[in-house]
């Protein structure tokens, strides 16, 4: 089987081939090798969701005491920024402050003060152990002070999101302070880089605990950053139109449930940030809580508007921006197996709900004679027959989009010489240990055999021998062991298929009385 991946000019080939250039002139002339021209690499990752649309009250809970030590306290501070830092700050975004939890509780800054990704990390890198004891139901209280108080900064009738990162130790209660600040409507997320109470933990933590509560070793805290800062989205998201699964053409919005299908509707606007005059406008049931947009354009931020039409209350019109993903590109990868003689199998990847149909393109090099399959877009796959035995071939692969456009991707191909299987494969006994390994000679131009023994103990051996040669001695064999031999015959562009069997040495007890035999 012949194998080969190529991506634009950047092709490595197993199979050499002449100069394609009067092939390359042919497709050329169809127009397919444009595409070409700039490379068809793996796609560049595209604009990341925005967390733009996100308002909430974070509190960090920091175990500054004595019990944690400078290198674990330096670690915890790269784990809260690299949890904020894809955040939007802001009097309507995300604001964030920091308690320590030390012999008395201490507010390193309020929430309100830094409203900068900047200013904000800076906060953070200068944030200094205070030691002390780990009084973590002082700072707990202290925590529910500051989270209602105008004078902290914080903000009423937004989410509260409390994240306590702690050794798993605390010198006084923890409990009641705890469940006062979850009765008051905060979300407590728990991160135990010690040997915390599971128990204790599990009920300190709000529920299901499965969500909010991580253990983890301080040097391994990256690891749960992504699914932790989800899971604070989901809360700070919770009360204000949002999007999820974004992808290049389109985002499904979600929102909190206002009205009912007997209170109003909602209105829907829409529009790409740097063309407002193109807005769309769509109306919902007050029964709906989120909507899908579909046939968007890729890589482009949209201003959306919730506008909730009650006619019993007013309701504030919600806004966000989302942008949208870079278009995925296919093919992104060619794939030629299975080559026979007369055949080849051409796969690609990925397949894209954007894609309306595939064509492959396939010709001899060298050569100026091109034919062309037409694939349905839902298929990744197909057989390319009636070729030429021992020849290469180059196949392009091009994407046919609904937009129109179209993109390629290019492979070579080797198809295998005729009859390029050895036959008749079969063994003959010379004593203990040893065989002679026996076929009868492959068609075409043959350059060599090669002769391959894994055997089930001892090392593997592999034996070249020329073309005339159709047999080998195999040594080394011991008794009772199962081997496996395969014999390929070798040509100039590629190998061919191997003839492969199993055969057993018997036991040294059986040997006895020995005699020549031939083993079918």
């Amino acid at each position: 089987m012949t194998v080969e991946v190529s991506r634009a000019f950047g092709s490595k080939v197993v199979c050499p081939g002449p100069d394609f250039a009067m092939l390359a002139k042919a497709v050329l002339s169809l127009g397919l090798w444009l595409q070409f021209a700039a490379g068809q690499n793996t796609p560049e990752r595209g604009p990341q969701p925005s967390t733009s649309n996100s308002e909430g009250d974070l509190l960090f809970l920091l175990d500054s005491s004595g019990s944690v030590s400078y290198y674990e306290f330096s670690r915890v501070k790269e784990f809260m920024w690299d949890l904020v830092q894809p955040f939007t700050f802001g009097p309507r975004d995300v604001q964030t402050s920091i308690i320590h939890i030390s012999t008395t509780p201490t507010m390193e800054f309020p929430f309100d003060r830094y409203l900068s990704s900047g200013t904000l990390q800076q906060a953070i890198r200068d944030t200094q152990q205070l030691m002390g004891d780990t009084n973590t139901g002082k700072a707990l209280s202290y925590a529910k002070e500051k989270f209602f108080s105008d004078e902290a900064g914080a903000r009423p009738d937004v989410p509260k999101v409390l994240v306590w990162v702690t050794d798993g130790f605390s010198t006084d209660d923890i409990s009641e302070p705890m469940q006062l600040l979850k009765d008051m409507g905060v979300t407590v997320f728990i991160v135990s880089t010690g040997r915390g109470s599971y128990l204790e933990l599990s009920a300190a933590a709000s529920q299901p605990p499965e969500k909010h509560l991580y253990f983890v070793d301080v040097d391994d805290l990256p690891i749960i950053t992504k699914e932790l800062r989800d899971a604070i989205l989901d809360v700070i998201q919770a009360n204000r139109l949002h999007a999820v699964d974004i992808t290049s053409s389109s985002f499904h919005l979600m929102w909190p449930k206002l009205l009912s299908q007997e209170t109003g509707y909602y209105t829907l606007e829409y529009a790409p940030i740097d063309d407002l005059a193109r807005k769309r406008t769509k109306q919902v049931s007050g029964a709906h809580t989120s909507l899908m947009l579909s046939n968007l354009a890729p890589e482009t931020t949209y201003e959306v508007a919730l506008i909730p039409e009650s006619n019993v209350h007013y309701f504030p019109p919600q806004t966000t921006r989302v942008t949208t993903l870079a278009e995925e590109k296919s093919p992104a990868q060619v794939l030629i197996s299975e080559s026979g003689p007369y055949s080849f199998h051409v796969s690609w990847a990925p397949t894209l709900d954007s894609v309306i149909s595939y064509q492959i393109l396939y010709g001899p090099l060298p050569g100026n004679s091109v034919k062309l399959l037409e694939v349905d877009g839902e298929h990744n796959s197909t057989v390319v027959e009636n070729l030429a035995p021992n020849t290469t071939y180059l196949v392009t692969v091009t994407a046919v989009y609904k937009s129109g456009k179209e993109k390629s991707l290019s492979a070579k191909a080797c198809t295998q010489e005729e009859g390029s299987k050895v036959r008749h494969l079969r063994f003959e006994d010379l004593g203990p240990n040893t065989l002679k390994a026996s076929w009868d000679s492959a068609d075409g131009k043959v350059l060599g055999y090669r002769v391959r023994c894994r055997r089930q103990t001892g090392p593997s051996s592999v034996i070249s021998v020329s073309p005339q040669i159709h047999s080998v001695i195999l040594t080394d064999l011991a008794s009772g062991t199962t081997n496996k031999v395969c014999v390929k015959p070798m040509y100039k562009n590629q190998p061919g298929k191997r003839l492969c069997r199993m055969v057993h040495m018997q036991p040294a007890t059986e040997a006895q009385g020995y005699k020549h035999r031939q083993r079918a």
